[in-house]
């Protein structure tokens, strides 16, 4: 029997199953398609929590204490996906990929619309940012479970010379859903009167996420429930195994795997939300011309992705990762007072910082999922995915804005660059364990 290689593996997926071809492009498309949902409901949210949540849920503070307030209850979506993981990953095992994943993604889709029927703090006091929490910590508990193993798919089935390619295009999903929910946003904030934008307009959005997130499920399950995709992964080995077993043996891939994305997680809110919060709140600019801003430098952002693919086949993957945390060390130490010069800073700031996320986020996803011994891959890079948005991303908007506040635009910069150094030093160790482990 002869084995194939990559390539060949990668060509003889679109094997028929009752008729339909699964095809690789078919994956890179389902892939796409459903990052784009999940960071639309994302984006939905963050940009809510600055235009709309410090005024609708927490009127009786100040602007800055409320967008903080808002900040925290962000956070909490991020603090619950491991647990959504844990659960939906035994539902996995026990019901299959399908299953797990209309129940996740109705369930995100869900809270997501529960969010848009939220009363103000007028209405029901307090109960309001009760509600709204609980509403948040069900899109990160059903986060957990939209995992479909379909960015490893592409990964494993990606010839070696072109992982880097294969590995950005999960990635797309973040500019594409940040530019939609931006112009979105600018929309709504410029055709509506503050007071209907306030009491109803900002609804709107969230109402398009879960249509959004039907169409996702669709678009994944169409791949998902195919024979074709099955045996691929039963002979890949990309099933989920149980969590504490995978933690158990992979623990030390998985720290090193959530450290090793650090600098460009970081750096992801700190050009998407935080400098939103920043110019709402400090400076004289309507939140349209900012939103515009960013939509531009999101462009920029794609055509960052798309060059990381090309460059980490030819240098390397953990190369770019390291070079772009050197990059990003550089940038936190002078690119944040951009903010505080005007609409050319802000510019700067915006298009320098996309193009850099671009080069380090288009490369970050599953940088060391292939360490995990086969078995443990699906679910281990699945934990590892969770633990690298929660320490570099998930309390991020609510530390930058604090620190801003507190010390300057450059603390916050110093903020960008712990994740810069925590990116190099999970780097260096993986290397290390790398080279001990080969003796």
């Amino acid at each position: 029997m002869t084995t194939k290689t990559a390539e060949e593996d990668v060509r003889t997926l679109h094997a028929k199953d009752g008729g339909h071809e699964v095809t690789p492009g078919e994956i890179a498309i389902g892939v796409i398609v459903g990052r784009t949902s999940e960071f639309f409901d994302f984006f939905v949210y963050a940009i809510a929590s600055v235009l709309v949540f410090p005024k609708l849920i927490f009127p009786n503070v100040s602007p800055l204490t409320g967008t903080l307030y808002s900040f925290a209850i962000f956070a909490l979506a991020f603090l619950a996906r491991p647990f959504g993981t844990f659960v939906f990953t035994a539902i996995d095992r026990a019901y299959g990929r399908g299953a797990k994943l209309t129940i996740a993604l109705f369930l995100l889709g869900g809270s997501t619309a529960a969010i848009a029927f939220v009363p103000g703090y007028e209405t029901i006091g307090i109960g309001a940012a009760v509600l709204l929490a609980l509403f948040r910590m069900g899109q990160g508990f059903a986060l957990g479970g939209t995992w479909d193993g379909l960015s490893s798919l592409l990964a494993v089935h990606a010839p070696d010379n072109r992982r880097g390619w294969w590995a950005m295009l999960p990635q797309l999903g973040a500019p594409l859903g940040l530019i939609v929910a931006s112009l979105l946003f600018t929309f709504l904030v410029s055709t509506l009167p503050a007071e209907d934008f306030l009491s109803w307009g900002w609804r709107y959005p969230f109402f398009v996420a879960f249509a959004i997130n039907v169409v996702a499920l669709f678009a994944r399950l169409r791949i998902v429930v195919t024979e074709a995709y099955s045996q691929s992964f039963e002979h890949r080995e990309l099933e989920p195994s149980p969590i504490l077993e995978t933690v158990r043996t992979g623990w030390r891939t998985i720290a090193m795997g959530a450290f090793a994305p650090l600098a460009s997680f970081a750096l992801f809110h700190m050009v998407t939300v935080f400098p939103l919060s920043w110019v709402f709140l400090y400076t004289d600019e309507s939140p349209v011309r900012f939103l515009l801003i960013e939509a531009v430098a999101a462009v920029f952002g794609i055509g960052a992705i798309i060059a990381s693919g090309y460059l980490a086949d030819r240098y390397g993957r953990r190369t770019m990762l390291g070079a772009c945390a050197v990059g990003i060390a550089m940038f936190s130490g002078f690119a944040p007072q951009l903010l505080d010069a005007g609409g050319v800073g802000e510019t700067i700031f915006m298009i320098l910082g996309f193009i850099l996320l671009g080069l380090s986020f288009g490369q970050s996803s599953g940088t060391l999922s292939a360490t995990f011994d086969p078995r443990h891959r699906y679910t281990g890079s699945a934990l590892t995915s969770d633990l690298a948005w929660l320490f570099g991303a998930g309390f991020a908007p609510l530390v930058a804005l604090y620190l801003s506040t507190h010390f300057g635009l450059l603390a916050s910069g110093a903020y960008l660059l712990s994740g810069a150094l925590a990116t190099l030093v999970a780097l260096g160790l993986n290397r290390e364990l790398a080279k001990n482990s080969a003796k």
